[in-house]
């Protein structure tokens, strides 16, 4: 067999989901005994000072034989954080108007970095004293 048929073999189907810097690659293969397994690959976006950028892959191989207790505990994960954190993101990095402190390498005193503008000219300033 070619090489070319044999990478048209190896993968069968795929899907993308694309989230901020992170990457979710899921793909349906076959083993060289024609059997189907699922890779699941993380590839995360880390830009380094200069502007030049890097990915680091982090990959799982799930096998038919796991699928299910995978789906069962995948399924009691999320349905645990969802049902005492709610669908809401909290992590402050998410906020719009969230500054990440940098320390100078010199005086070691942080200094503020605006990562995001508010987009919205309306807000509800909240005070977390009073939660």
């Amino acid at each position: 067999m070619r090489e070319n048929d044999m990478l048209e073999k190896e993968e069968i189907f795929s899907k993308v989901l694309r989230a901020g810097r992170r990457t979710y690659f899921f793909d349906v293969r076959a083993t060289k005994a024609d059997d189907y397994y699922i890779t699941i690959t993380e590839s995360k976006k880390f830009t380094e000072e200069d502007g030049s950028f890097h990915f680091k892959k982090h990959k799982i191989y799930l096998y038919k034989e796991d699928f299910a207790a995978f789906a069962e505990i995948l399924e009691e994960m999320t349905s645990y954080v969802l049902n005492h954190k709610g669908e809401e993101v909290i992590s402050e990095r998410h906020q719009k108007d969230f500054k990440r402190e940098f320390f100078n390498e010199y005086n070691q005193k942080p200094e503020a970095q605006q990562v995001a503008e508010p987009s919205v000219s309306s807000f509800t300033d909240i005070d977390f004293d009073d939660i």
